[in-house]
Parts: C-alpha cells; structure tokens; sequence
C-alpha cells in the first residue's frame, strides 16, 4: 500500500480491497475524493523518516561541512539539487538498492539526503495522493519556502511527460504556498545514458520561475 501512495501511481496498487480496509483500519491511510493518501500529517513524516533512517545516518557520515549549502543565511538550493543531481548519478544504483520499496527509492534516497541538510535549521513537510503521480515537498529554513515536486519516469517519452503535466502541476501547488520559484524534479528509470537523463532548465508557468531537474 505505501509505496505506491509515496509514488502517486495508481498502476502500482495490486492491494485488494481488504488490504485497503486493514491499512485504513490501522490508521495509515485513508481515502478522498483524488485517491488514498497518508492518513495525516504525522505518518506523513513518520513513514518515510523511518523508511530513509538508516540511509541518512550513512549519507550524514560521508557529507560536507553544512556552510557549502547556505549563503547569507539562505538555503541555496540550486546548489543542493545541483550536488544530489550528481551524487545520484554517481551513486543511486548502489543507494537505491538499499531500499526496500525499490520503485520509490529515488524518491526516498532525495528525501534523506535533504533531511540531512534541513534537520541542521529547516524542515519538510510532504504531501502524497495515489493517482496524481507526483510527490509534492515543502522544505522551509527559516521564512524560506522552496517547492518541489518529484516524479517518475520510465523513458525519455516519459520524461517529456512528466515535465510538461509537472510544470502546471507544481504552478499551482506554488500558487497555493504563496511562492515564485519551484523545483520539478524527474526521475527516469529508462536505459538512456547519464549525459542524456541528467539536464536542469528553467520554464515558466503563470509567471512563476520552475526549476526543472532530470535524473
């Protein structure tokens, strides 16, 4: 039930309609009018802290001084995403593996390594919903909000996509958070090459600057 709940992707629940109930009866999850979602905001940040714990204590034993990440105070987040851009590259067949919930292990690898940075000053709130196929994420550090929104690919047609329905998607998720500039992130799982997969660019979308992100 919950790894396709953090991916969004309807397609990946094979549960029965007793699994359902049983994970609604728990309290884990529940349904609304766009799909099942974590039940609220607690397991929100309870379930995947406790699915990333052991891969944030590993990442924490290999990470730079916390300054290269902040300028001025700020969270510099071009930078971030630009350093997990190439750390992914370099290291996410061996880090994915790791994970149990291997479709969703881009996605939970990025979540620890930002909770790495953000417990030093910040934090991160999460928002799931089967079917919409996205993962949205609100990271804040100090008065600074930075909006991300993180997909799934499985080719480069995929890709295309993902970034074209992301794009006004995550527009108006920053219209609702109240901010100008937004981060899309998108993770193929195609067989292309790195050089091809790895790209950042910038669109717009109802005037507001999106940062988009492949890996």
């Amino acid at each position: 039930m919950i790894q396709p709940v953090i991916l969004g992707e309807t397609s990946l629940l094979t549960a029965t309609g007793d699994d359902i109930r049983y994970a609604e009866d728990l309290g884990l999850i529940r349904q609304t009018e766009t799909g099942v979602e974590i039940a609220n905001p607690i397991y929100q940040e309870v379930i995947p802290r406790l699915l990333t714990a052991v891969t944030e204590i590993n990442l924490g034993a290999t990470s730079k001084p916390s300054a290269w990440y902040v300028h001025e105070g700020r969270l510099d987040m071009h930078k971030l995403l630009a350093a997990f851009q190439q750390f992914f590259r370099e290291n996410s067949e061996h880090w994915v593996e790791r994970f149990e919930y291997k479709e969703a292990g881009p996605q939970l690898l990025l979540q620890a390594f930002l909770h790495r940075i953000v417990n030093g000053g910040g934090r991160i709130d999460r928002e799931y919903g089967l079917g919409r196929g996205r993962t949205d994420l609100m990271v804040f550090w100090g008065d600074q909000r930075e909006v991300l929104e993180l997909k799934v690919a499985k080719d480069a047609v995929g890709t295309a996509k993902a970034v074209t329905e992301g794009v006004g998607q995550i527009s108006g998720y920053m219209d609702r958070a109240g901010v100008n500039e937004g981060h899309l992130i998108v993770f193929e799982r195609g067989n292309r090459s790195w050089d091809e997969k790895i790209f950042h660019r910038e669109e717009s979308s109802g005037g507001r600057r999106i940062q988009v992100w492949g890996m």
